[in-house]
């Protein structure tokens, strides 16, 4: 076979590693916000907390989009094997989804019912929460696969680990939450959003320390990696205390973007620590990203339609930002 002037695969897991860290950060402070909408102030502060997202939160979600449909082209054995090993899972983050986005739409016309849709809001926002935390959790585990295919029950991805894990990410995404609404709030309700800050940040460090402790003992590949050959890795754990201490200065010095930009630089490093301890593995623990991408030239094709389609995603993604730009105040926003 003739050497490829590309490595395509790489390239690939490259763009779906954005896709999915665009997300993250996207969507995340958006079902944070949803988290922590039984526990605001009152009912005005309700408004003015999905009024922050309302306009940008459905553009957010594109990525997710990016993110399954490059994984399905570019590697189709990962989608084959995550799918059916996290079927439950992926329906209850797509239920979660479902029910937070009809509550969008609905709460601003409801009047008897409005209690309804802010269940709907918030339970959505909770259950997709921890369905990603879930995912995520079964995927630092590995799968059990013959053939290439997988073999394990329909509940092996419900472990203690991976119910510890999808509280770690719920913890994170009100921590984004929280962040969001003192960038895009003023008043009362960014003051109880400040004081939310710090202890939120606490259970983050807390769970995600558990969480890093315990994964050696579920990962013999991982322990090997951050204990055998003490290597360039611990930069990542150093980078997110780091950007936790950026986070605790920011409350007290009250700066109010720069926690939320903090956090999404301490998400960005423990996302990074996570690929790569597991790399190159893509199914762990069998297969790398090269057993399990797609033909070259299938590949090939796809990257071209996806140049053209990422600059547009990233620029209507940006003006929709600019446009609602600003605070958001009580009877004001997007409805």
């Amino acid at each position: 076979m003739d050497a490829q002037p590309f490595d395509l695969a790489l390239i690939w897991a490259f763009i779906i590693g954005f896709g999915v860290i665009m997300y993250v950060l996207m969507d995340g402070f958006d079902l944070g916000v949803g988290m922590l909408f039984p526990f605001a102030p009152d009912e005005t502060s309700r408004d003015v907390m999905m009024n922050t997202v309302a306009p940008v939160w459905d553009g957010n979600e594109t990525w997710l989009v990016l993110g399954g449909a490059g994984l399905l082209a570019a590697f189709p054995l990962v989608y084959s094997i995550f799918l059916p090993a996290l079927y439950l899972g992926v329906f209850l983050l797509l239920a979660g989804l479902i029910f937070r986005g009809v509550a969008f739409e609905f709460r601003f016309k409801a009047r008897s019912s409005k209690y309804l849709w802010n269940l709907a809001f918030s339970g959505g926002s909770t259950l997709a929460s921890f369905a990603q935390g879930v995912v995520v959790g079964a995927y630092i585990q590995g799968f059990e696969v013959t053939n290439g295919a997988y073999s394990g029950g329909a509940l092996d991805w419900l472990t203690p680990f991976t119910v510890l894990t999808g509280i770690g990410l719920m913890a994170g995404y009100c921590l984004l939450g929280a962040t969001w609404l003192i960038l895009k709030t003023e008043g009362d309700l960014q003051e109880w959003a400040y004081r939310l800050t710090l202890p939120l940040l606490a259970i983050v460090l807390v769970v995600f320390g558990v969480i890093s402790l315990w994964t050696p003992f579920v990962d013999e590949y991982v322990k090997n990696r951050w204990f055998d050959n003490l290597s360039v890795l611990w930069i990542f754990p150093v980078l997110v205390l780091f950007f936790a201490y950026r986070i605790f200065r920011s409350v007290r010095q009250r700066s109010e973007a720069m926690g939320f930009v903090f956090t999404m630089a301490l998400f960005i490093a423990s996302y990074l620590g996570l690929i790569a301890s597991k790399w190159p593995y893509v199914v762990p623990p069998d297969y790398t990203l090269w057993d399990a991408s797609s033909a070259y030239s299938s590949q090939l094709f796809l990257l071209i339609g996806l140049l053209f389609v990422i600059p547009i995603v990233l620029g209507y993604t940006a003006w929709s930002y600019w446009v609602f730009r600003g605070k958001v105040r009580a009877g004001e926003g997007y409805h």
